[in-house]
């Protein structure tokens, strides 16, 4: 009799396992279903870090005055050098200027305008503006440096400087793309790059989110990426600076973007 029981109750153990297994193995299996379902969508553009790029540690904005309407910019490095092509141009497979390298001014949140000289003439409104201007590689890569750079608040008046000083709030610039970009050899990688400008703690404390065409891409690193996978015709990306919780930072032109516009090489008339 003590036997049989014991048979039993052995039997009624080993359903009861088989059972909380069968039930874990159905609640891991639901699980998984979830996650499958919450996944993240896949995304239609990749960004990846661009290629390094030819190093001028010596280049120099020593200067900058802005009167009757004319910029005259102090150059110096034995390195760097206006209009001439950065020696790894070929290399990159993006978009290059046959003028070579520029200085990149921006005035707000405005397309940039190329300089090949440094001295020309560019109006500015009366009034309140952030200016930002560096040095660029011929391909429109910025040379992110303290020296090679010259980010400032200043007060204009019947252009010329009445007023500058540094920036105190973090702030992004956006850069490229703009424009148009033509043919296979410009359209397939596309080059984004942004400025920051008293921005400290980049990818612990702050961030960049790239919102190509909608897709948003979160960036940790300050440095240029190459974007594929976009259309033909015309693309938008707005940066906006964040904080670590993904919260737009409340400081001046932030967010920023741009519409710029892809097309196929036309063929020979």
């Amino acid at each position: 009799m003590m036997r049989t029981l014991s048979l039993i109750f052995m039997l009624a153990v080993l359903m009861a396992a088989c059972q909380n297994n069968a039930g874990g193995e159905q609640q891991a299996s639901n699980e998984t279903n979830e996650m499958e379902e919450t996944a993240a969508p896949e995304l239609k553009y990749t960004l990846t870090p661009f290629t390094a790029s030819t190093a001028y540690p010596d280049a120099k904005i020593a200067s900058v005055n802005y009167a009757a309407g004319q910029f005259d910019f102090g150059i110096e490095g034995e390195t760097y050098e206006l209009g001439v092509q950065t020696p790894d141009a070929g290399a990159k497979m993006c978009a290059n200027s046959a003028k070579g390298q520029h200085i990149h001014l921006i005035i707000d949140d405005q397309p940039y305008a190329a300089k090949y000289e440094s001295s020309f003439a560019y109006e500015i409104p009366d009034g309140e503006h952030y200016m930002l201007a560096f040095l660029s590689r011929s391909y429109h890569e910025s040379i992110k440096t303290d020296a090679a750079h010259v980010a400032k608040a200043v007060t204009v008046k019947d252009n010329g400087f009445e007023a500058t000083s540094d920036i105190e709030a973090p702030m992004l610039f956006y850069s490229r793309p703009k424009g148009t970009y033509t043919g296979a050899a410009e359209t397939e990688k596309v080059m984004l790059d942004f400025y920051l400008a008293n921005v400290p703690g980049f990818g612990t404390e702050h961030f960049v989110m790239a919102e190509i065409n909608g897709e948003v891409h979160k960036i940790d690193t300050w440095q240029p990426y190459y974007i594929e996978g976009m259309p033909m015709g015309e693309n938008t990306i707005k940066l906006t600076l964040v904080d670590k919780a993904g919260n737009a930072i409340d400081t001046p032109l932030n967010p920023v973007s741009r519409t710029f516009t892809l097309q196929e090489e036309q063929p020979a008339g």
